[in-house]
């Protein structure tokens, strides 16, 4: 943008305070702002900042009088001289010869899509119709109200139980200002449009008072649910209980079975109301019902609407010394801002008495400065806007009284790798640790040394069902379900840091109960759980902006008109089982996604690794998750694990473990046609040819097979070596190993820890032993270690034909398969390494970049490695073909797992 203009700002509020400021910036030069006198000895935020720059500042209370300008106000706006005329607020009848007097006229922001409802409360009858898309329009100013030609507009979704707050925030402010500097500069380098507003589709309503703000019962529940929201806050709608005005804030649809409560009658409804839990829960004409959260009486208290029947139960609250001086500090707080009172004293209300939104914000950040520790919400200001209510709510918050109960755990803690770790024993369900509704615990053992960590609670089908209804209730009816995306992301973003700050006590958990190297621990189970929550809180406020939501152009049936668009929703309850070689990784990489995407979910940890999902679910309580958003319950696959896939409340069901329970998974998902994602076993291949970079090829070579003591899904379950470099690559494999370290996993210089379990070493010797029955050469290793514990030597087989067993099938430890390839013969062992029913991940090595292209097409694989192996990364989709199952974990691939696609439909 070439041009700057002189400017005349026209309006008031914070929102045109913002546009000056950035008109400013942008080197445009404000000549005179024009804005409301002061109200109750306070300027308007435009003003303020004006006054600070030394802009003149004019404070008019009209324009007009008896429908005529005003000469001398006329006359003081042209003084200033302006070329346009710039109007983001504005609530005063600005006369047409002020309008059409700058060279390029005036234009004004309108919260609407102009020409659908013109007039003062737009944004309340976006809502109060059930529109599906708001924004704004800036127009040009003619003789009409809001008809002028468009300049520019814009628009947003509006979702199910968006409030006129919540669009305002989320779009219409911070895009309105942007825009309107944007429409500053296109009039500057004369690139504005003039398109006249079309007839079509124009509409007109009246400013919504308070007096015609009233229920009207008769109506579906979405009409009850639109009317309240489109009234929140401002005027508010309200019914009459009890012979008094009561105002309905916070409403939300509500999709379930009728909750318990306790009946409350509502004038000129056919159905009384209920105070639930969760709040008053009201009902439409078709049977459908409305979840309110909050109510006002006429005295302007606000209170929960479940504690309507308790409201007045509160006793007042003796203050200590320290908390009287806080009283006090907030009593100057208020005085600051209500410069106009002369003292305020207990009843002083603090609206009543001057002050509005933007004044909720400025003094609750000022309390923050002073008491860090005491943390207030905007709602708690309207919740008690008299000043000794206030106090009251203040200090129940700094004793922590209004905390729902403190997290009761109970810890096994031990004194290991110069820490203290403390770890929770029992079910997650429903935010509380408990016992199994059985009462039955077992062991978990440290493969170190095959001693017990902690005797764990077994998860009964009682605790599966209690689990399920909890995750169901919190999407459906909780405070998860009503939140906006970007509080979700915050809350993850959270619970990222947490992990973070325990990081060294979750790789040590980690290291104990599963027998990973603690520095691998601390690396890659622990640090890419971390990364994974980060990336996919950024997700939580992006799904519906990236390409899965959309317009889609149909047929129109002539001569209606046709929207059709499409819209990502959450499943619902979600079951994830998790294997037990990266117990945290595992956890992440599903939960991650299915929390982004708005779902609950319910997660059984594998039973021989269920510590750090237990020490997870402790710090998603600290981070704040709602009661039933996250469950975990430790115990039997066959159980537990059976049970969840085939629950009919369960609507998704993510796995990663063999491919034998992933095919009975998905018969048991058929009993209600749940959506399943699964990760399973894998055979994977890595080509290695003569012209690659030897020393690297064996050193990932060496990672691909034994990264994580071999227990991990993509590792490298079959090595071709070309004929020529084969013998060479053999005898630098077993140098290689012979300098492995391998002992203690709490031990900063082991390279190599136990097997997981004691169960998988005697598979793994058993595989070995049969690879030497068919006929392959063990060059090295095969064996268990002379220590206690469950280690095993690193091992490497030769000679291993395409018919052995140890060719066909997974090993999941230590064991390094090699097979030999005619010089030159690509596509003849391409051939070999697809012949396996697994499709998990591969590998080629070579300098020729033609040739590794050529392999990665042929290869049949999810992921494919080139002069590299086991570099995955949180935004990379991961996930099999053929048997090693289908779905994908991390990326944004992987949030379409936990989503449906509804598409809608609208004639006009």
């Amino acid at each position: 943008y070439q041009h700057k203009l002189k400017l005349a700002l026209i309006g008031q509020s914070i929102f045109g305070q913002e546009v000056y400021n950035k008109l400013i910036k942008e080197g445009h030069k404000v000549v005179g702002v024009f804005t409301v006198p002061d109200k109750n000895g306070q300027a308007d935020p435009l003003a303020l900042a004006a006054e600070k720059d030394g802009t003149p500042v004019f404070k008019f209370p009209r324009w007009r009088a008896k429908g005529k300008p005003i000469q001398e106000v006329v006359a003081a706006y042209k003084s200033v001289g302006a070329e346009l005329n710039v109007l983001p607020f504005c609530t005063q009848f600005i006369p047409m010869d002020v309008i059409d007097c700058p060279k390029h006229g005036s234009i004004i922001y309108h919260p609407s899509i102009l020409p659908r409802h013109r007039g003062a409360s737009a944004i309340n009858w976006t809502l109060i119709q059930g529109d599906k898309k708001a924004g704004f329009t800036i127009f040009w100013a003619d003789d009409g109200l809001d008809t002028g030609p468009i300049l520019l507009q814009r628009e947003c979704d509006v979702g199910q139980n968006d409030t006129v707050d919540d669009l305002y925030n989320r779009f219409l402010f911070p895009e309105g200002i942007k825009a309107m500097v944007e429409a500053v500069h296109l009039i500057a380098d004369g690139k504005a449009p003039r398109i006249p507003q079309p007839k079509e589709g124009a509409t007109y309503e009246g400013i919504q008072k308070k007096e015609n703000a009233e229920i009207s019962w008769d109506q579906p529940a979405s009409a009850l649910h639109n009317w309240i929201r489109g009234h929140d806050k401002v005027p508010g709608a309200w019914a009459t209980i009890d012979d008094q005005v009561v105002t309905f804030y916070g409403s939300s649809l509500l999709d379930a079975s009728v909750p318990a409560g306790q009946e409350l009658a509502i004038k000129g409804a056919s159905r009384p109301g209920l105070v639930t839990k969760n709040g008053l829960v009201i009902f439409g004409n078709d049977g459908k019902m409305v979840l309110v959260r909050n109510l006002q009486f006429g005295d302007g208290k606000m209170i929960p609407a479940s504690k309507y029947f308790s409201a007045d139960e509160t006793t007042a609250l003796e203050l200590t010394e320290e908390e009287k001086k806080m009283a006090e500090d907030i009593r100057a707080i208020w005085k600051g801002i209500l410069s106009n009172v002369a003292v305020i004293e207990d009843p002083t209300d603090f609206f009543k008495s001057g002050a509005s939104s933007m004044h909720v914000v400025r003094m609750l950040e000022e309390i923050k400065q002073k008491y860090s520790g005491l943390q207030l919400q905007n709602e708690d200001v309207y919740m008690a806007t008299k000043f000794a209510d206030f106090i009251q709510l203040a200090v129940r918050k700094f004793r922590g009284e209004d905390k729902e109960e403190e997290l009761a755990i109970d810890y096994v803690s031990k004194n290991v790798n110069n820490m203290t770790v403390n770890m929770p024993y029992q079910c997650f369900i429903n935010g509380q640790f408990i016992n199994a509704d059985d009462g039955k615990t077992y062991d978990t053992i440290n493969p170190a040394d095959g001693s017990i960590i902690a005797s764990v609670s077994s998860a009964s089908l009682a605790d599966v069902d209690k689990a399920v209804a909890a995750a169901k209730e919190a999407f459906e009816n909780g405070e998860w379900g009503r939140m906006n995306a970007r509080e979700r992301g915050r809350l993850m973003y959270r619970l990222a840091d947490l992990m973070e700050e325990h990081q060294e006590e979750l790789a040590t958990i980690e290291s104990i109960d599963s027998g990973a190297v603690y520095t691998l621990a601390l690396k890659t189970h622990v640090g890419m759980s971390v990364q994974t929550f980060r990336y996919f809180a950024g997700w939580c406020d992006k799904i519906q902006a990236s390409e899965r939501g959309a317009t889609i152009p149909i047929n129109q049936a002539r001569p209606n008109h046709n929207l059709t668009f499409t819209k990502k929703e959450p499943i619902g309850v979600c079951a994830i089982v998790i294997p037990w070689n990266y117990p945290l990784m595992m956890l992440a990489w599903k939960s991650a996604a299915c929390l982004a995407a708005g779902n609950t979910l319910v997660l059984k940890p594998a039973q021989v690794t269920p510590l750090t999902s237990l020490k997870f679910a402790e710090l998603s309580a600290k981070a704040g998750f709602p009661k039933g958003v996250i469950n975990i319950l430790p115990g039997s696959g066959g159980l537990v694990g059976q049970h969840l896939s085939e629950h009919p409340d369960v609507r998704k069901v993510g796995f990663t473990g063999s491919t034998p329970t992933g095919k009975q998974i998905m018969k048991s998902a058929a009993t209600n046609l749940k959506k399943v994602s699964l990760e399973l076993g894998g055979k994977s291949p890595l080509i290695i040819f003569s012209d690659c970079e030897l020393d690297r090829a064996v050193k990932m070579g060496m990672g691909a097979v034994y990264f994580n003591k071999g227990e991990n899904c993509i590792a490298a379950g079959r090595l071709f070596v070309e004929e020529s470099i084969h013998d060479e690559f053999v005898r630098k494999v077993v140098e290689e190993i012979k300098k492995m370290k391998i002992g203690d996993p709490l031990d900063r210089s082991t390279d190599h820890g136990p097997q997981n379990h004691k169960a998988h070493l005697e598979k793994l010797l058993q595989y070995c032993e049969t690879g030497i029955k068919e006929g392959a050469t063990l060059v090295y290793g095969g064996r268990q270690v002379r220590r206690p514990g469950f280690f095993m030597e690193p091992t490497v087989f030769t000679d291993v034909e395409d018919h052995m067993y140890i060719a066909q099938e997974e090993s999941f430890g230590p064991v390094m398969v090699i097979s030999k390839f005619k010089n030159g013969d690509v596509d003849g062992v391409l051939q070999r390494a697809n012949a396996t029913e697994y499709g998990l991940a591969s590998g080629v090595f070579t300098k020729d970049i033609s040739k590794a292209l050529y392999i990665s097409e042929k290869l049949e694989a999810g992921t494919v490695f080139i002069n590299t192996y086991n570099k995955t990364d949180v935004a990379a989709p991961f996930g099999g073909f053929k048997q090693s199952g289908f779905g994908k974990d991390l990326g944004e691939e992987a949030l379409h797992e936990y989503l449906r696609t509804k598409a809608i439909t609208v004639e006009y």
